[in-house]
């Protein structure tokens, strides 16, 4: 499978790849995110977990469970995370996240790893389970530049519980963290279908399937269906341009496991 990626990048690359995995050898690592279907992190897991495997470093990827209530919660947080003011979190939103918490450090067997890394805040709490001598990192994958401060002041209490943070940004690391903040930038995979070059025949074929007339041009936004991607800012867009140029809108996406809004928003 690394060897796909040599168009993309030169071999020093891939040979310097192959080195850093030989100085870790015989580490074993554990992910841990909140679905295995839907949304980017676990589409970079389907792709980072394989990756690892095969450059000799031993690693698991793990799912959380939680019901419809932790999930409305954690759906929350985000929302929180991103536009402060308007609602909060309640000490029973508190009480359902740190329940379900527990549940899975019941559930999920984070000992026999060296490394583990959480992914986003939905997992976060399990940090209380860290043992001695464990490496643990959180990943955070959104835009915590604005939170709502009381949400943030409850994870920095399990954040400063880790070894390590990855933030996309240096704007994302917020003052109140006080383990060592990394800055890796988002990145695409091009081998993933959605970058990959598709037929002719294939298009129009699809296009045809919907409904889109292929010779009409189209205003086009392709992310799950949530509020935060602005589909109704995408829409009035749409219907300025209409006002100029005859076109189409096409409001692509799917739907993640662990966000309940998706259906409502669709």
């Amino acid at each position: 499978m690394l060897e796909e990626y040599e168009k993309f990048v030169d071999r020093g690359t891939l040979r310097e790849l192959k080195e850093v995995a030989r100085e870790l050898a015989g580490i074993s690592v554990l992910h841990v995110n909140s679905t295995k279907m839907g949304g980017g992190v676990a589409e970079i897991l389907h792709r980072m977990v394989p990756l690892m495997e095969e450059l000799g470093i031993k690693t698991r990827w793990e799912v959380i469970k939680g019901g419809k209530d932790f999930f409305k919660v954690t759906k929350k947080i985000h929302n929180l995370l991103h536009i402060p003011g308007r609602e909060s979190l309640s000490p029973e939103d508190v009480l359902t996240y740190m329940r379900y918490t527990y549940e899975n450090i019941a559930h999920i067997d984070t000992e026999p790893y060296d490394v583990v890394f959480i992914h986003d805040p939905q997992p976060l709490g399990l940090v209380i389970k860290k043992r001695s001598g464990q490496r643990w990192v959180w990943r955070c994958h959104i835009d915590v530049s604005t939170p709502d401060e009381n949400t943030w002041k409850f994870l920095e209490t399990f954040i400063n519980g880790y070894d390590a943070c990855i933030f996309h940004i240096p704007e994302f690391v917020r003052e109140g963290v006080r383990v060592p903040a990394f800055v890796i930038p988002p990145s695409i995979d091009p081998l993933h279908d959605k970058n990959v070059e598709l037929g002719e025949g294939f298009v129009r074929a699809t296009l045809e399937r919907f409904g889109i007339d292929p010779d009409k041009p189209v205003v086009l936004q392709v992310s799950r269906f949530d509020r935060l991607k602005d589909p109704v800012g995408v829409i009035e867009a749409y219907r300025l341009v209409k006002r100029r140029k005859d076109c189409q809108l096409v409001l692509a996406g799917a739907f993640a496991d662990d966000d309940p809004e998706g259906e409502e928003v669709y």
